[in-house]
């Protein structure tokens, strides 16, 4: 039996409203990244000093996305589907804004890194960023479509950028080894790694949210661990 839905038109809109101001954040955000990157390959610490300013809409949306959530809980009192929706709608709100967060946190080692003399091309980093990217669309995607498996495959590429961000610190480990004098940079270029890595972590927490709404289930922690049977 399909679960009884609110007939106010109005009460729709509100719903409506939410979902496109995530879709709006979420492309700024990726824009952000896309931008901080940029910033770092080109060199452009101009570029980068727009992120960082820029992140002041983000920061905006987060605040108006969730007092539109907490409106509709206190003046509509959603029940079922519609209260899955509203809870998960303040959580990805949540990790879109520390999305743009970490984006910042790239621009701002990118002015620095970008005062130094480049000690690597940079191969890796962008091949994170890119995927990062993607994994935050589809997430998003999965929520438009209310679409499980695409949040699944959100989950299953951030074991692709795990893996980039492991190689990336054992080259720069390298460097390190090799020649005190690349220390400082390599740590800095570590920073940003790390924080593409958070950026698919909380990508894939769009996706466990999304699960929830959709199933009712929680899988933010994995399946459950099953006891050892005693023999």
């Amino acid at each position: 039996m399909e679960e009884k839905r609110h007939s106010s038109k109005e009460y729709e809109r509100e719903l409506h409203e939410i979902k496109e101001g995530l879709l709006y954040q979420g492309a700024l955000v990726e824009k952000a990244i896309a931008e901080a990157i940029k910033a770092l390959l080109n060199r452009d610490s101009e570029l980068a000093r727009g992120v960082i300013c820029d992140d002041n809409e983000i920061d905006r949306l987060d605040i108006e996305i969730e007092e539109k959530c907490i409106r509709v809980l206190a003046l509509r009192q959603p029940a079922a589907r519609d209260l899955r929706f509203i809870t998960t709608a303040i959580k990805i709100n949540g990790h879109l804004e520390r999305i743009g967060d970490m984006a910042v946190n790239i621009a701002e080692k990118a002015i620095i890194l970008n005062k130094e003399p480049q000690m690597k091309p940079y191969i890796d980093i962008p091949r994170m960023a890119e995927i990062a990217q993607g994994m935050i669309r589809e997430s998003l995607d999965s929520l438009v479509h209310e679409n499980v498996d695409l949040a699944t495959k959100v989950r299953m590429d951030d074991e692709t950028i795990d893996d980039l961000n492991d190689q990336i610190f054992r080259e720069l480990l390298t460097y390190m080894m090799e020649d005190v004098r690349t220390i400082h940079r390599a740590l800095i270029i570590s920073h940003v790694s790390k924080s593409l890595e958070r950026i698919a972590d909380h990508a894939v927490g769009i996706a466990d949210m999304v699960v929830y709404m959709v199933t009712g289930k929680s899988v933010r922690h994995g399946p459950p661990c099953e006891p050892e049977e005693k023999t």
